[in-house]
């Protein structure tokens, strides 16, 4: 599959900042369908622009894109099918480190059965089968994996504060770990900003007696957070500015969540691998009746599912699309989570065999859609 005009146009922007030209995303980046060879993805409605700023992704998503066509040979042509998948290659590394750490925090949450329940979903994921090809992806795969580490991040480094060290000096690695993950979520897509303020929350949740070296942990980390995103602007502190001035920090459109062709795409989109359809009604239903579930480890999840969700429902269109990915990484965090739970009690050879046949049902099924896309 070519890239389309907007992931061409982001390409050539990329391309065009790593060799020393204007900042991606900016008025001077800006070309027409003269300069780039293919129809103005700003006019076709695929990039949201004002004053010729990018209102939904700062020059690093740009970056990112155009980065493997920087080491791709020269004689590699790119319709070829290596070439497609050499322009595919950060979706795919995303895609792949994604899963990894689904996997390494649900096994640390809820041990081997947990981390494995968790990748086999994720694995067998159409939606995100078809982000990680880079089908209907973007650059919405990058943002949910800094989602991902910015909760998760946010939570470890709460628990560490309960010992007697020193805050900032000790924490240094996770710090810049948080950081990382804000600057990927948010420098992919402006709005996810909002995992700020949900790490601080986490944070504060987890630790609710250290809030002095909470927040001095939040704030050194959101600084930066702040100063990798000035070098995807490769320091120019005025484009900086006016990039940060433009840009669309909130979309929520309060009327979206009345309307019903909202709620039917986002549940299209977040449960339609047969998988999640039947585990997380069984898995919402344990949580609900049990109490056994209903601790931190099962509650967060859900509840960051939950937020996703309904930023989901009031933003239809992009960035809705990155906000429905993200629930569905947390959706399958949960649902390991209490299926782990259920196969330690006496139903546990019941609650494998039926969990193993849908898991492996849904992985046939997957795998025969690919091989008849591949043929045709």
């Amino acid at each position: 599959m070519l890239p389309d005009s907007n992931h061409a146009l982001c390409i050539y922007q990329g391309l065009e900042q790593w060799k020393g030209g204007a900042i991606a995303g900016t008025p001077q980046s800006l070309r027409s369908e003269a300069a780039t060879g293919v129809p103005s993805a700003g006019r076709a409605g695929h990039l949201r622009v004002r004053d010729g700023y990018d209102q939904d992704r700062s020059p690093l998503y740009y970056l990112i894109a155009a980065a493997p066509l920087l080491a791709r040979p020269a004689v590699l042509p790119p319709d070829s099918r290596i070439g497609q998948l050499w322009m595919a290659a950060p979706y795919l590394f995303f895609g792949v480190m994604l899963g990894g750490s689904l996997w390494y925090v649900s096994r640390r949450l809820y041990g081997n059965a947990g981390g494995y329940i968790a990748l086999a979903l994720y694995c067998f994921s159409p939606a995100m089968i078809a982000s990680a090809a880079g089908a209907q992806s973007l650059g919405e795969l990058g943002a949910v994996w800094g989602a991902f580490g910015t909760v998760f991040t946010a939570i470890a480094v709460a628990h560490t504060l309960y010992a007697p060290r020193e805050v900032v000096l000790w924490n240094w690695r996770r710090i810049l770990l948080l950081a990382l993950s804000l600057i990927l979520a948010a420098g992919n897509q402006f709005s996810m900003i909002v995992l700020a303020l949900v790490a601080l929350l986490l944070m504060l949740w987890v630790a609710p007696i250290r809030k002095r070296a909470v927040l001095a942990i939040w704030a050194t980390g959101c600084a930066v957070a702040t100063a990798l995103l000035l070098a995807a602007y490769f320091f120019q502190p005025a484009v900086f500015g006016q990039g940060m001035a433009h840009a669309r920090w909130v979309d929520f459109e309060p009327h979206a969540l009345t309307a019903s062709l909202s709620y039917a795409h986002t549940f299209q989109e977040v449960f339609r691998g047969p998988p999640l359809m039947i585990a997380f009604p069984c898995a919402l239903f344990t949580y609900l009746s049990w109490n056994r579930a209903r601790y931190f480890g099962n509650t967060a999840p859900l509840l960051i599912a939950v937020m996703f969700l309904i930023l989901a429902l009031a933003a239809p269109t992009f960035p809705g699309q990155g906000f429905q990915l993200a629930a569905l990484v947390f959706l399958f965090v949960f649902v390991a989570g209490v299926f782990a739970d259920l196969l330690e009690t006496r139903h546990g050879l019941i609650v494998t065999a039926s969990l193993s046949g849908l898991l492996l049902a849904s992985a046939v099924w997957n795998l025969l859609q690919l091989a008849r896309l591949a043929r045709s």
